[in-house]
């Protein structure tokens, strides 16, 4: 009877030849990968590579772009995709307009903007200013020297410094002897900026262009008011100082700006908790006498 042939052994070494054989293609695949990924610009295994402007917080209809609206990072673009119409720096941003209601985390893209607050149809403004409950908006004038040259934008928040003479708080009537004691006291910190009056009229821009009539297109120039959310009490106080002293503003960094409030003011829950004010009342919450 025949007998079926012993089955041959392996030669000693032979399997270890197409282990280091497959280890060797191994390594030139992953340096092909590596290759590959650099040349398109990080989207393989080098990760994001491209620096892109994204909205670091909410930004509403309208609103100026300022820089704590902003930040950057990193993204990868994959196929067709393209970065032509991002920004890779903040500054390139600043002072434009939003066109859209822009969420936390979105990549700012150049359609979304516009350079002129006129070019934003005013028709699809929000229905209602962003006013916390128990504040209120009101509108206060400014001019070049009062407003800061027209740097003062929607989403700033200023302070505001008043001069008075000492006589204003006297409620004697007898007649003050020597020179007349003015003082200049900040009055109020931190108010915020939610809207823009129309530009004065017959202000000729830098650029050369714009209009310099009061009747048709968008005006140029510095605005003629700006409008401030505060509470009803502040505001009797503020109109009280508009009428009977010298108000000026100054533009916050912002670096030291707050944030918009969120619940009512515990001194003003509110609007009928405003009593009125006259020198007397202001004279005791604002000490111009004590000086």
């Amino acid at each position: 009877m025949a007998v079926a042939p012993a089955a041959t052994r392996p030669r000693p070494g032979g399997g270890r030849l197409f282990i280091i054989v497959g280890l060797l293609l191994a390594v030139l695949a992953f340096g092909g990968v590596f290759l590959i990924g650099g040349a398109t610009g990080g989207a393989g295994l080098g990760g994001p590579s491209n620096t892109v402007v994204i909205a670091k917080q909410s930004i509403p209809l309208r609103h100026q772009i300022t820089a704590a609206d902003l930040e950057t990072a990193k993204m990868s673009v994959a196929g067709n995709a393209t970065l032509a119409n991002t920004y890779d720096n903040v500054n390139n941003v600043l002072s434009l307009i939003s066109e859209i209601n822009i969420t936390k985390g979105t990549v700012i893209t150049s359609d979304m903007l516009a350079k002129d607050i006129n070019l934003v149809p005013s028709g699809a403004a929000p229905a209602y200013l962003p006013l916390a409950k128990g504040f209120v908006a009101m509108t206060i004038p400014t001019g070049e020297q009062q407003g800061v040259a027209g740097h003062i934008s929607v989403g700033d928040y200023i302070a505001v410094i008043v001069s008075a003479s000492l006589t204003t708080f006297s409620t004697s009537t007898g007649q003050q002897t020597g020179p007349t004691k003015v003082i200049s006291k900040t009055v109020f910190t931190n108010l915020r900026i939610i809207g823009l009056g129309p530009a004065s009229a017959g202000v000729q821009p830098a650029s050369g262009g714009g209009t310099t009539t009061s009747t048709g297109g968008p005006q140029s120039g510095i605005t003629s008011s700006l409008t401030v959310e505060v509470t009803q009490c502040d505001a009797e106080y503020l109109t009280w100082f508009l009428g009977n002293t010298t108000v000026r503003y100054t533009l916050l960094s912002y670096k030291d700006y707050g944030t918009a409030p969120t619940d009512p003011d515990p001194a003003c829950l509110t609007i009928t908790a405003a009593g009125g004010v006259s020198q007397k009342q202001v004279d005791a919450k604002f000490h111009f006498t004590a000086l």
